[in-house]
């Protein structure tokens, strides 16, 4: 079996739509329209921008299949790192958008088969992808694609198994350091082969994730099912129902000081104060619709709809909730969120060959906040982690509605042009019901339009190596999270804050090697009204324009296999990210570098994969420095983290079994794993374990 091939590494979902393709009968002046299974790809080769895809056998391999963190290191100018914290999600960042998230995926669109894991709002989770399913993670670098909105980092588009014959049934289970153990069981199949009416696909798959946590106060349970359904209604069209449910029970350690870190990197001195945590409930469906109108048309409308529960303890003192426009320190919130996409694409001749899509996007979410307390009084003495009198109630409305084309132009064998537009328009309605004395109504609306162009060029030098050059506009609204909460402890929403904008430019070449593909890229972003945090603390955050920034870099990647069963990765990033006009408050922070963006990312790895038999690998991390605050006074170390794994496949009749063991931080280095941006009292580090062990084990059946 071919590990790793460049020009099967498909991208159903970024550069270009997904399509149905056409199959001539053998009949005269007749042609029977086939729906594919699978839509029109584009290799990660020919794709003319900065584009990564990962494939979902190497996201399983030798792994405990929780967190991307596990797999995503390899893909370049993606920094991606788990923070010990399932209370906040993984801070995940694409050239250094989204890096000041304190919680959830921040300036970048997030995609789980064709659902939005990003709000209307931009901000988005990556909780309820369930990397025992997945097939594949693309990852579009830059805001180059007219089919997404309102992101400036650019797209991870997750694409899950589609089942096939024969029927399959696979038991998998993790055991790690710090009490830490999954098992899943998925179960994937077909009838028919996806080609005639009344063919059925189907994957279903569930897992359970508990753990003690490596910190004190940092144990989380988690439960998550997804499932998607085909089904072949007749020749030419297709419909695919998909659901997804996770169930988040976590505490919240919170972060330290310097000195706290050194001393003890393990302690949650706050945590068990305020009994901090958070519990998270998601469900969502969604129904995709293909239809192939002719041999030239396509159509797909992708419907979904879902409701998402948060209830969070924070550690937040009463001495500032005594002030009655505080909204308490605890948040509970429902939202609801449904959209519908509709997209039509059209191939024909212009003179040239040309693809044209066309599209419609309408999203909404409908969010009841209310804030609480966090505590109750014992006499004259606060009991923390107790929900008490209500702070804060109102109902946040906000809904998008984007046209948008995109087009691709063959101008000759080796030229093509790629170009698109989209018109962003994002509206934002608060009704404050918590009106009493010292806390007025807060109530307010807002709106931000935007056109977003985009644009790159592809020359193909050889059939195996190609340049290109690429420009595109990004756009970042504030979020509800960054809106909830002005600055000074002052009531209502913070609608000062303006949207960021930012123009990219890229330069890049691909070449194949072999069995391999090797990646090259320059780029430079210009952004304006930079949306960044002002301060943190408790758990709350408050966030600032910070006027102009720039971002640069290069970003190199060689995925090689070699000599048979070798495989070899080898990414790097530099990313130069500054300050160029004034953020700070108190020092003038011209020419800083933004806090929370390591300069220097790289990863190395080496491993021996055969299709059955021993196996073994290594792998080695490198991060450099991240400044923590706007001053550039506080920063957690760079370092650099080996691990190594090891396991055993075999088949047996109808029976496939895979038993391996992985050590991480193979040399027990002490490191901070993220940073919590200008953390108001200090407490920036959240630290990272130090050498841990885990073994796992899967088992499968085929039923043949």
């Amino acid at each position: 079996m071919t590990i790793f091939s460049a020009t099967k590494a498909a991208l159903p979902a970024l550069l270009l739509p997904a399509v149905l393709s056409p199959s001539a009968s053998a009949a005269d002046n007749e042609q029977t329209m086939i729906v594919s299974a699978a839509p029109q790809t584009v290799s990660e080769l020919d794709s003319p921008a900065a584009v990564s895809v990962v494939q979902g056998d190497d996201i399983r391999q030798t792994a405990p299949r929780v967190n991307l963190s596990e797999s995503l290191n390899s893909v370049p100018g993606l920094q991606v790192q788990n923070r010990q914290n399932y209370a906040q999600d993984l801070q995940l960042s694409i050239r250094g958008f989204g890096s000041r998230s304190t919680y959830g995926v921040r300036g970048i669109r997030l995609y789980v088969d064709g659902i939005p894991a990003t709000m209307p709002d931009g901000q988005g989770q990556t909780s309820n992808i369930d990397l025992n399913s997945v097939e594949s993670i693309d990852v579009l670098r830059g805001p180059f694609s007219a089919l997404y909105g309102n992101a400036s980092g650019g797209v991870m588009n997750v694409t899950t198994q589609t089942g096939r014959q024969p029927t399959t049934i696979e038991a998998s289970s993790y055991y790690g350091s710090d009490a830490s153990w999954r098992y899943g069981l998925k179960a994937t199949g077909a009838s028919g082969d996806g080609t005639h009416a009344g063919d059925v696909d189907y994957t279903v798959s569930s897992t359970r994730f508990v753990t003690g946590g490596y910190r004190d106060h940092s144990g989380a349970r988690k439960n998550l099912a997804n499932a998607k359904l085909g089904v072949r209604i007749d020749d030419v069209s297709k419909l695919s129902l998909i659901f997804n449910s996770v169930d988040i029970k976590a505490n919240d350690a919170g972060g330290l000081t310097k000195e706290e870190w050194q001393d003890n990197p393990r302690q949650s001195p706050r945590a068990d104060q305020y009994n901090t945590r958070k519990t998270i409930k998601q469900t969502q469906a969604g129904l995709r619709y293909e239809r192939q109108m002719s041999s030239q048309d396509d159509l797909s409308v992708m419907m979904y709809a879902g409701e998402r529960e948060t209830t969070q303890y924070q550690s937040i003192p009463r001495t500032p909730q005594l002030n009655p426009a505080h909204s308490g320190g605890v948040i509970d919130l429902t939202r609801h969120y449904q959209g519908i996409d509709t997209r039509w694409t059209h191939r024909g001749e212009l003179g040239v060959p040309v693809t044209f899509t066309g599209g419609l996007n309408y999203e909404n979410m409908s969010e009841d906040r209310k804030g609480y307390e966090n505590y109750v009084m014992d006499g004259s003495t606060p009991v923390y982690g107790e929900k008490g009198n209500l702070r804060r109630n109102e109902r946040n409305l906000m809904w998008n509605l984007d046209p948008y084309v995109q087009t691709a132009w063959q101008l000759t064998d080796k030229l093509s042009l790629d170009a698109g537009v989209r018109y962003s328009s994002v509206w934002f309605d608060s009704n404050d019901h918590y009106v009493t004395a010292g806390n007025g109504d807060d109530s307010g609306e807002a709106s931000y339009h935007k056109w977003l162009p985009a644009a790159s060029l592809k020359y193909a030098l050889t059939d195996a190596w190609n340049v290109y050059a690429a420009t595109g506009r990004g756009f970042e609204t504030p979020t509800i999270n960054e809106l909830s909460y002005r600055p000074g402890n002052q009531s209502g929403l913070n609608f000062a804050l303006k949207p960021s904008t930012n123009e990219t430019v890229e330069i890049g070449s691909k070449t194949r090697i072999g069995n391999g593909l090797l990646t090259a890229a320059l780029f430079r972003t210009d952004t304006d009204n930079e949306i960044v945090t002002d301060t943190s603390s408790g758990g709350r955050t408050t966030y600032k324009n910070a006027g102009k920034t720039r971002r640069q870099g290069a970003e190199l990647s060689l995925d090689q296999q070699f000599a048979g069963n070798w495989r070899a990765k080898v990414a790097w990033t530099y990313l130069d990210a500054t300050y160029r006009s004034e953020v700070c408050t108190d020092s003038n922070c011209n020419g800083n570098r933004i806090p929370g963006i390591a300069r220097n990312m790289g990863y190395a790895s080496l491993g021996w994969i055969p299709d059955q038999g021993w196996y073994a690998g290594a792998d080695m991390h490198y991060m450099s420095d991240i400044m923590a605050d706007d001053e550039n006074i506080a920063k957690a170390p760079s370092y650099t983290v080996t691990g190594l794994n090891t396991g055993y496949k075999f088949n047996f009749g109808n029976w496939m079994m895979d038993v391996f063991g992985r050590i991480d931080n193979l040399f027990d280095r002490e490191y901070v794993g993220s940073v919590i941006v200008n953390e108001s009292n200090g407490r920036y580090y959240e630290p990272a374990p130090g050498r841990n062990y885990g073994v796992g084990l899967s088992i499968a059946y085929q039923f043949e």
